[in-house]
């Protein structure tokens, strides 16, 4: 069973930095995607950023030039580099892992996600 761990997440102040860590765990041949998105009160989750396992990126408008994703493949792992914060990327921070593929289901991966982790961003 493949389960995603994200950790990294607390109380910062504006202007200050903090990085998060998502693992992927269990029986893994590859993984597609790696991404974080994001879920603020009231708002839709959206994404924040997304690294292929060839190492290409995409953010989120409301992200780029501050925030940094990248990838460890042999251990499946991603992480997201979060500098000059401010109070509006508050939120619940999602990992996600787009195409997974195992033993059990070596073609057409599946999708997982994380449970979360909290980053608030206050004074």
């Amino acid at each position: 069973q493949v389960q995603l761990v994200e950790s990294g997440g607390g109380l910062v102040q504006p202007g200050g930095s903090l990085r998060l860590s998502c693992a992927a765990s269990g029986n893994i041949f590859s993984i597609n995607v790696m991404g974080w998105y994001r879920q603020s009160s009231g708002l839709e989750r959206e994404l924040v950023a997304g690294i292929s396992s060839g190492g290409s990126t995409n953010y989120g408008d409301s992200v780029k030039g501050r925030f940094t994703i990248s990838r460890d493949n042999a251990k499946n792992t991603v992480y997201l580099q979060m500098n000059s914060l401010k109070p509006e990327d508050t939120a619940v921070y999602y990992c996600n892992a787009e195409g997974v593929t195992t033993p059990t289901r070596p073609y057409f991966g599946m999708d997982y996600w994380g449970k979360g982790t909290l980053v608030t961003v206050s004074s």
